[in-house]
Order: C-alpha cells, then sequence, then structure tokens
C-alpha cells in the first residue's frame, strides 16, 4: 500500500489494482457467496480505475472508484480496513485532479479507520498518514504535514526497521 505516496501516475495504476477477491464459491453457504461476488466485482472497478487513472481519465475513474467504494462498504461494513484502502485511492484520484477538498476528508475518514482497526503503530496507518500529510504539502499547509510525515516515519521505523523501503520514502518525504 505504500505505493500510494508516490505522486507519479503509474505509482498510483500500481496501487488502485492491489488487492485480491478469491475464494471457491462452492465452498461457501450462499450468503458469503453474495459477499464474495459483491467484493469480486469491487476489485473488478478497482482494477478498471486503475486503468482509467493510468490513461488520464480521472472524472470516469471517480465514478468507477465510488461504485466500488459503495460495494465494499456494504460486503464489508463502513470500518473495515478495506474500505479505507478504497477511500484513499478515491482521494488519491482527487488529489490528481486537483480537487483537494474534496481529497481531505476521504484520506482523513481512512486514516481514522486503519486506526480503530489496525492500531496506532500499523504501517498502513503511516500509509495513511503520508497520504494526508502529502496532499497537505500539495496544498503548500507544509506545517500540518511536517508533523505526519515524522509520525509516519517513526511508526515504520518501529514496524519495519531503519532499511525498510517505506522508512526511505518517509525520510524522502520529510527532505
Amino acid at each position: 500500500m505504500s505505493a500510494i505516496r508516490a505522486t507519479a501516475g503509474a505509482a498510483l495504476v500500481a496501487v488502485l489494482l492491489v488487492g485480491a477477491a478469491g475464494g471457491a464459491w462452492a465452498q461457501k453457504p450462499p450468503g458469503a457467496r453474495r459477499a464474495a461476488g459483491t467484493r469480486q466485482e469491487a476489485e473488478r472497478l478497482k482494477r478498471r480505475v486503475g486503468e482509467l487513472a493510468g490513461a488520464g481519465r480521472y472524472d470516469e475513474a471517480i465514478a468507477l472508484a465510488r461504485q466500488a467504494l459503495e460495494l465494499r462498504e456494504k460486503a464489508l461494513g463502513p470500518d473495515h480496513p478495506d474500505v479505507a484502502a478504497d477511500l484513499s485511492n478515491l482521494a488519491s484520484l482527487y488529489k490528481s485532479k486537483g480537487d483537494f477538498a474534496r481529497a481531505e476528508p476521504l484520506f482523513e475518514r481512512a486514516l481514522r479507520i486503519e486506526e480503530k482497526a489496525l492500531g496506532p503503530d500499523h504501517p498502513d496507518v503511516a500509509t495513511s498518514l503520508s497520504n494526508l500529510a502529502g496532499l497537505y504539502q500539495s496544498k503548500g499547509d507544509f506545517a500540518r504535514a511536517e508533523p505526519l510525515f515524522e509520525r509516519a516515519l517513526r511508526i515504520d521505523e518501529k514496524a519495519l526497521g531503519p532499511d525498510h523501503l517505506d522508512v526511505a520514502t518517509d525520510l524522502g518525504n520529510l527532505a
């Protein structure tokens, strides 16, 4: 998930394509089959979002990203970490368009979900902190960005070790 920190379009596409739906339907009860089908549809939409974003077709990508988010919320509930990932993906699309006002509350909600679901020291929380900090940085609000980047660095150093690529990314964000 740390690839979302990058601002390059290719990195955004890579992040939007991450994820796996699956499982054999024959081994699941009917309700689980419906949920799995919903998750698979959300993953299909997510892959298409990545293709559209890679082609610079952000408005179309946003529409599909919203659909994927709605499906995932229905299948998993509003406080699931996968919902947080979809929120971050949608926020990243808005950020790519320069629509910071729409991106900010999505990044904030993703961060709240991950802190609650995964704990405050999880590497995915560090990624969400960096996403939100990157938005602030894009807006020129360095005073709000820096403490978030610093917290992300502390989390990643503790959780992943000082030689991990995410730590290098965090250090670059602070440079």
